[in-house]
């Protein structure tokens, strides 16, 4: 995976959540204890994180940022800082070297942090379009390809939306707990 899929997802989210209202963003996000806004902001800050990492080649720790918006940033407004936090996850893709690593629980390269980064943008604009009442799934390409970078340890894991313990399918129960797995070595 690399910044071009990032980019991908963000357009594919942003196309669909940009026209909703202001008033429908206080709807809880499908199954989370979050609300639509709560949850677009999560996305911002996960794809913000996963930016600095990679940029600061932090190869033993998360460093200690948190992106928090200030009380009652509008819709629009946050979902601006989605785009700005994935281009800038873009960036630092586009900058690191194929040798490049950052730590997310040991050390992953520019392929893990791109999958991530695809990751949370297609599975909380999914738990998105599940509160503001909206019929969406992930792209199949995009979900297959995080499949494969991050969930090679799940069996059967063919859906990102039950390895990711959204949903379950027939003859798979929903699962209660997930990991993804973007380090080299575990």
């Amino acid at each position: 995976m690399d910044s071009a899929d990032v980019r991908r997802a963000l357009d594919e989210s942003l196309s669909l959540l940009a026209p909703i209202a202001d008033d429908r963003w206080a709807a809880p996000a499908g199954g989370l204890d979050w609300t639509c806004l709560q949850t677009a902001e999560h996305i911002a800050h996960d794809l913000m994180a996963y930016a600095t990492q990679l940029a600061a080649r932090a190869d033993e720790r998360y460093l200690p940022l948190d992106l928090v918006l200030r009380a009652g940033t509008d819709p629009a407004t946050v979902l601006q800082i989605v785009a700005a936090s994935g281009h800038l996850l873009g960036l630092a893709l586009d900058a690191a070297g194929p040798e490049a690593t950052a730590w997310h629980w040991g050390p992953a390269d520019r392929t893990g942090f791109a999958a991530l980064g695809v990751n949370e943008i297609l599975v909380h604009t999914w738990d998105i379009a599940q509160g503001l009442g909206l019929d969406w799934t992930p792209p199949t390409d995009l979900a297959a390809q995080v499949l494969a970078r991050l969930f090679p340890h799940v069996e059967g894991a063919d859906d990102l939306l039950w390895a990711t313990g959204r949903r379950a399918l027939p003859g798979r129960p929903r699962r209660a707990e997930w990991t993804v797995r973007a380090a080299l070595k575990y």
